[in-house]
This record gives structure tokens, sequence and C-alpha cells, in this order.
């Protein structure tokens, strides 16, 4: 381990100026030489150092979700070339370039955080040995010695012997029991913030191994911090419980307000955000609208929370817009279908139902518009027949009314070219 924390011994000054500044801040409030100026400045090196990787933290996040979209497509390579390892990773490769996805943007932060763990864990290894170390001199380093949290040294480790506890000023059942409860701790954390990742901001609808290996991570990084926990300083251990409460924390923030598409996590950001848009008439800060123009460029690719979503506000009287506001339908030019389509809406959603069904419409009133001219022509034929009974030719009789009803079924049928000859009894 030394040789690995010499190789970031260029950064262990900075990294010692950092904790000295922090230590002159509260050990004018806690005292110089107690464990809680120590601690917190521990803990304020965490703080700032985090602050610094949260550019980072975002193209992890960015990456991660890249990298879910992929499983489908890498499985089919996995597949078709699975007898063919170099061609395997050359379709793998090209398809992290055509999509722009980084594997390794996934581990940036703890890439990036590394130098700084090595260089706390160097300084508080030469605290433990009576070396001076950066800007920590003599006197620094014999306060830093006297520093105890809960009863254990500052540079106190669980694996230490009683006679070099002693040497520190406490007993060796203290060391063990605080080193003890913070590995559980540190273990505990980073399970919980494994878990909610893998239970709420997964999306279900996607079974890749991507998933499989991601939850048995989910166990083995908890025994990975509790076996090297063993052999970490107490000053260490306070700053890796910090880091891991610090990603617990803002990976709940993440899952609330910008959750995985198609997760558990966004059915529910949704009825949050379904009951704020109603309520207010209309969405509030980018995040938001963000998220709604982003549901409504998706058009029919929508997931099924997205849709009840959008559905939820047409039965609301309120349509989601291209550029992520939602306005009321009344006061809309057009209002935003469930397929992702524009249509004209006079008022609410529910005189829009006949014009949906125009074309059965149309297709009613053509049958109904070619049965009034056969009506029409039926009543026009009347008079006339009735003329031709009042006036009989040759003194025609009863079968020349037969007749004119035979005319008229003729004329109904628009074969009749003029008066029919009756025709005689004797044919009959």
């Amino acid at each position: 381990m030394d040789t690995i924390a010499s190789l970031f011994s260029f950064i262990t000054t900075p990294v010692s100026w950092v904790i000295v500044q922090f230590h002159s801040v509260y050990g004018a409030i806690f005292g110089p030489d107690t464990g809680w100026a120590w601690g917190l400045s521990i803990v304020s090196l965490v703080i700032l150092i985090r602050i610094c990787l949260i550019p980072l933290f975002v193209k992890q996040i960015k990456a991660t979700r890249g990298m879910q979209t992929l499983q489908p497509e890498m499985k089919k390579i996995q597949e078709r070339y699975k007898n063919d390892k170099q061609r395997q990773s050359e379709e793998m490769m090209k398809l992290y370039k055509e999509t722009g996805t980084n594997p390794l943007s996934s581990c940036l932060p703890i890439l990036a955080q590394s130098p700084f763990f090595f260089a706390l864990y160097h300084v508080l290894n030469a605290i433990a040995s009576n070396d001076t170390i950066g800007v920590i001199d003599k006197s620094l380093l014999e306060s830093a010695q006297k520093a105890h949290i809960f009863g254990a040294p500052l540079a106190s480790k669980f694996m230490d012997s009683a006679d070099k506890v002693e040497a520190l000023g406490s007993s060796l059942t203290d060391v063990r029991v605080v080193t003890a409860i913070m590995i559980v701790l540190m273990s505990a954390s980073q399970f919980f913030t494994q878990r909610q990742l893998m239970t709420k901001n997964v999306d279900t609808t996607v079974k890749t191994p991507f998933m499989q290996q991601q939850k048995m991570l989910m166990y083995v990084f908890p025994v990975m911090f509790a076996i090297f926990g063993i052999n970490f300083p107490v000053g260490v251990l306070v700053y890796w419980l910090t880091t891991n409460v610090w990603t617990m924390g803002q990976q709940m923030y993440v899952i609330r307000n910008n959750p995985t598409p198609g997760s558990k996590a966004q059915a529910a950001y949704l009825e949050r955000l379904h009951k704020s848009v109603t309520q207010h008439g209309k969405t509030r800060g980018r995040g938001e609208k963000a998220i709604v123009k982003a549901i409504v460029a998706k058009g029919r690719d929508r997931n099924e929370f997205e849709r009840k979503f959008v559905n939820g506000l047409n039965k609301a009287g309120m349509a989601a817009q291209a550029d992520g506001n939602v306005v009321k339908n009344d006061a809309a030019v057009a209002a935003q279908t469930e397929d992702g389509a524009a249509v004209a809406t006079p008022a609410t959603p529910k005189r829009q139902q006949p014009k949906r069904q125009s074309k059965s419409q149309r297709q009613t009133t053509k049958v109904a518009g070619e049965s009034e001219p056969k009506t029409s022509l039926t009543k026009s034929d009347e008079p006339q027949d009735g003329k031709q009974d009042t006036k009989p030719a040759g003194g025609a009789k009863k079968p020349a009314q037969k007749s004119g009803g035979g005319g008229r079924s003729k004329a109904q049928s628009g074969q009749r070219k003029g008066p029919q000859r009756p025709k005689s009894p004797s044919k009959k």
C-alpha cells in the first residue's frame, strides 16, 4: 500500500495544506487538539472534493444510462460473433463510437478521487508513524496524535497491536469498537446506495446482463469495504464514510428529480409532476420543462408511464407542448394527442370526438344524399299517374292503373323512357 501511496505523493502537500486550513478554523471553535477539530477537517476535505467532482458525477449518470440503452445491441453483437472475440470487440468499439458512449465514464468519480484518498491515507499513516509530511510540522503532528474520535486515535487501525494503540493514548477495545461501527456504517451506506439504484432507477422493461452485473456488485462492494476497512486508519474511515453518505444523498436527489425512463422512480416522479402541473396550471423550473419536452418529443415511443402522464393531462383539460410548457386546451391552438400528433382543438377534447370520426360521418351523409333523389323522383311521378287516371285513353279499364304502378316501379329503377302501353287482358 505504501508503494501505491507513494505514487500519489505529489498530492500529499495540497491535501495536508487543505486539512491544516480547515483545522485552524475548527480548532478555534472546538480546540486545536480535539478530535472534532481534526475529524471535521477531514469531513470538510471530502465535501470540497465531492463538490469539485459534481461535473464528473453528471457524466457518470449519462454514461450509465447510455450503457443501459446499449445493452440490447451489445447482446446481439455477442450472440452474432460469439465464436470470434476479435470481431466482437471491434463491433463493440464501433457501437461505442457511433453512440458516443464511453464505458469508463461510469468510473470517473471513483478514479478522480483516488489520488486524494491515497494522499490522505499517506498523511494519516505518517501521523501514526510520528513523521512530518507536507505542511504538517512537528507541532501539528503532536496535535493530530492527541486527537481522538469517540476514544479512538485518528491514526489508529483495527488491526493495530495493543502497544501501538497505548502509545497513541487509547485502548485496543475503544479502537476496535469505533472502527467496527464505522466499517459497518460504511458498508451499509454503500449497499443502500447500490440497492436504491437497482430497485428504483433501472428500466424494468429491459432485462440485460448489465443488470445482473450491477446486482452482483451490490453485494460485492460492501464486502470489499469491510475487508479493506480493517486496515484503514480511523481518519480514512471518516473520509470514506463521509464520501459514501454524500454519494447516497446525491443518488437519492438524482433518482427523485431526474429518474431513468421506464423505472419505478420515473413513475413516482411523473405522478408528482402531474399533481404539480394540474395544481399550478403550468410547469415550474427548467427541470420539469426538460422532462415534459423529452416526453413530447418521443411521440409513439413513449413508455407506459409517459403515456399515462400525457393522458392524465388531456383528461384534466391540459396539453403538453413541444417547448416543455403545459397549457389549457381552451386557450391553446393545438393539443398533444397520445401518439404525439398535433390537432386543432376549439374547446374541450369531448368536442373533438366527432371530428376524429369524420370519415364514417362523410360516408353516412353520402348514402343519405343518394337516397333523397330517389324519393323526390317517386313523388314527382305520382302527379303524372294521377293525370293518367283522370284521363284514361280509349276507355282503358283498371289494368291501366296497374300499368301505371308498373311505370312507377320502372321509374324508380331508372329504366322508364316514356309512357308505357298497357298490357291486354288476353295476354295474361
